[in-house]
């Protein structure tokens, strides 16, 4: 590595298709960096002693580092080298899916990268994501089979990010796997929770398809416990693997909330693929088009929810926040390594600045009642005011002030205020306990109270970060697998 290059050489961002451009499609909005950008790019890595960017852990309430532990040091000197195979395979050693993490991850590895104390964090998302990509376009993504079988059978349910990589690497392990979905396509949030223009689906389906020709069997519209019950497949198989998800949104429980035109961000965002997915289907089952959009909840969901409604033509676009504007650099209660609780311009913000002229966010805002038009649709909300305080204690809250009331015009109202945990038709379908709306596991295991009934994912943690989904399937594989060699 060049010593000095993290000072020397500025940070280059990936290269992003025009906001008015890439509104005209669903394709993906990022570009890769050319070969000779992302040498230079790499050799801003400092080749730390304590690589920081590794570290993978939750501090002050938010991810630090890479859960999955990637060899980030490792492969951008394989990549300033030009030795772009070797760094391939220094990447999928921790990580069964980079295409997806370098394309939907918030790269907690980058707020914690030390370069970013004297200048400005490494590339590191960009650079994961060319590594993968050239990869599979050179061809070294290769089918890997297994050089024998157990002869256990493993069933994972659930195919998102953690029963993905549950079941590749239980699959590995030589275990005859059956992944099943209760959706129509593999790939849980990873189809159908992030559009198309952060992931296109014909990258999840290329993965899919190379585990299946690794002997992956998997099993769509199928809904463990009306469909197949627990018993029946705890029967069948010598283990099982929960990989449900957190998908029980949160809800509000206010005045006009029956009414029509109020969903819940993710049944949206689902609704969308489809149709895009579909090429029989003349409209999507929501759609924004010539609406005025509201979106409750300042988050990526959220914004994935404003890009979306700006490529189906909305005639306005609204997205309230429960805090304020983040500062433009870190505070003192903020330091490095946490990850940067900065204000950001996200494409989706970026897109809706270009149509209409401004930023959509609006800050302190709290919803009230929604306002039905006498038939039965909303037409608009009604919202007062968040004002910060300090407590007794000396800490920062928020209370509302309802003498800053305001009313919103809106015929799609859009709810992303976060997930509460897993669906309740997960604990009373498949006989598992209920640990604070996730599923209970033994203490620091993966194993439930059922004998060979593990869980894994947001449906054991909470929801959380692609890269934390992977890494409870990889580690949740090596529990299962340990209980069934124990069972030879």
């Amino acid at each position: 590595m060049v010593k000095t290059a993290f000072i020397d050489i500025k940070r280059t961002e990936p290269k992003e298709a025009h906001p008015r451009e890439r509104l005209k499609n669903w394709n993906e909005y990022q570009q890769n960096l050319s070969d000779s950008d992302l040498k230079s790019q790499s050799s801003r890595c400092m080749d730390c002693g304590i690589p920081f960017c590794q570290i993978g852990m939750d501090l002050n309430r938010a991810t630090t580092g890479c859960p999955l532990y990637n060899l980030i040091p490792e492969w951008n000197e394989l990549v300033y080298q030009g030795k772009w195979y070797e760094a391939y395979q220094r990447l999928a050693k921790t990580n069964n899916f980079p295409e997806f993490t370098g394309r939907a991850c918030p790269a907690p590895c980058e707020g914690s990268c030390t370069a970013g104390l004297v200048s400005s964090p490494v590339a590191i998302k960009s650079i994961e994501q060319a590594i993968i990509d050239k990869a599979f376009d050179k061809g070294w993504v290769n089918v890997r089979t297994p050089k024998k079988r157990t002869g256990f059978r493993v069933a994972v349910v659930g195919s998102g990010p953690a029963g993905l990589a549950g079941a590749d690497q239980l699959n590995q392990a030589g275990h005859d796997v059956t992944v099943y979905e209760r959706e129509d396509r593999i790939g849980g949030l990873l189809m159908y929770g992030i559009p198309n223009m952060k992931i296109d689906k014909q990258v999840v389906g290329r993965r899919v398809e190379l585990l299946k020709k690794e002997g992956i069997a998997f099993i769509t519209n199928t809904n463990i416990g009306k469909d197949i019950t627990m018993a029946e497949l705890r029967k069948q198989y010598d283990a099982v693997l929960l990989c449900t998800g957190a998908a029980k949104h949160r809800e509000l429980l206010i005045e006009g909330r029956e009414l029509k035109g109020i969903y819940p961000a993710m049944t949206y965002l689902t609704a969308s693929t489809k149709h895009l997915l579909n090429p029989e289907s003349t409209h999507p089952e929501i759609s924004a088009k010539g609406k005025k959009v509201i979106v409750i909840g300042g988050g990526d969901t959220g914004a994935d929810c404003v890009a979306t409604a700006l490529r189906q033509g909305c005639q306005s676009v609204v997205q309230f926040g429960k805090h304020g504007r983040l500062p433009n650099e870190r505070t003192a209660d903020n330091p490095w390594p946490e990850y940067p609780q900065v204000f950001k311009m996200e494409y989706a913000y970026k897109e809706a600045a270009a149509v209409f002229g401004k930023d959509p966010r609006e800050y302190h805002v709290s919803t009230k009642r929604f306002i039905g038009d006498g038939g039965g649709q909303v037409k608009a909300l009604e919202t007062v005011a968040f004002e910060s305080y300090f407590d007794e204690k000396g800490n920062k809250q928020l209370r509302e002030n309802h003498e800053e009331k305001q009313t919103w015009a809106a015929d799609l109202v859009l709810i992303a205020a976060g997930f509460e945990g897993a669906e309740d038709d997960v604990f009373e379908n498949l006989n598992v306990e209920n640990n604070n709306q996730c599923i209970k596991t033994k203490k620091n295991r993966f194993e439930t109270a059922l004998q060979g009934v593990f869980a894994a994912g947001d449906a054991r943690k909470g929801q959380s970060l692609i890269v934390w989904a992977i890494q409870e399937g990889r580690k949740a594989a090596e529990e299962v697998d340990a209980y069934l060699s124990r069972k030879v």
